[in-house]
């Protein structure tokens, strides 16, 4: 009984998570000229993802320098391209997931004299966040109620994935549990018996002794 509701407690959790707080990353930060800065973001396998990122002006309305550009990739885990551009004032990157962890985009701004601080808008959506619910609605031309059906459909398909992986993560717990207690009493028992063959080794030796000595 305590599973059954741990286990609901669990699903609770994730679709609170999913449907509160979707995958988004939007900030602005500074880079130095010939500096590198890199921001990560966990994304799930098979999962859509868009980012787009551009250099604050310094002031409104005046065009940036051809040297205040940035040069920006995309890795996934295993290190593969996702997306590449090279010296750009704005730009952004669509794509899914191929492999499931970190995803890294790297910021790289070429060295100047004298240097320079670069401020730059970042937003990164994943999952859910990263749909365009109300353009899939304009398309399709589809109901309210429909579009929150697929809404609701790929919540749920998010949340099945998760459980899986949460009952593979659970699954090696306990064979690394297993595993661990088998070590933990193979040496417990290895341990006992070199204590045992100390003890009889010290008795055997103060015996000898003492007979060398006659003293028994």
């Amino acid at each position: 009984m305590w599973r059954s509701i741990h286990t609901a407690s669990i699903i609770t959790i994730i679709i609170l998570t999913l449907t509160s707080t979707p995958s988004v990353t939007a900030m602005r930060f500074d880079l130095e000229t010939g500096a590198t800065k890199c921001i990560t973001e966990d994304i799930k396998i098979n999962a859509m993802t868009v980012g787009k990122y551009s250099i604050v002006k310094p002031v409104e309305g005046f065009p940036l320098s051809e040297y205040d550009r940035v040069t920006v990739r995309v890795t996934s885990p295993f290190g593969n391209n996702y997306h590449y551009a090279e010296r750009k004032e704005s730009g952004s990157f669509a794509f899914t997931a191929g492999e499931a962890g970190d995803y890294m985009a790297c910021f790289w701004a070429a060295k100047q004299t004298p240097e320079k601080s670069l401020s730059i808008d970042f937003e990164w959506k994943a999952g859910l966040a990263a749909k365009d619910w109300s353009k899939v609605a304009k398309k399709g031309q589809v109901e309210m109620m429909e579009l929150e059906l697929k809404k609701l459909y790929d919540s749920v398909t998010m949340v099945h994935e998760e459980m899986f992986n949460l009952r593979a993560r659970e699954e090696m717990m306990q064979h690394l549990i297993r595993s661990t207690n088998a070590k933990m009493a193979t040496f417990s028992f290895f341990s006992l018996v070199i204590c045992l063959s100390v003890a009889a080794l010290q008795l055997w030796h103060l015996k000898s002794f003492f007979q060398r000595k006659k003293l028994i």
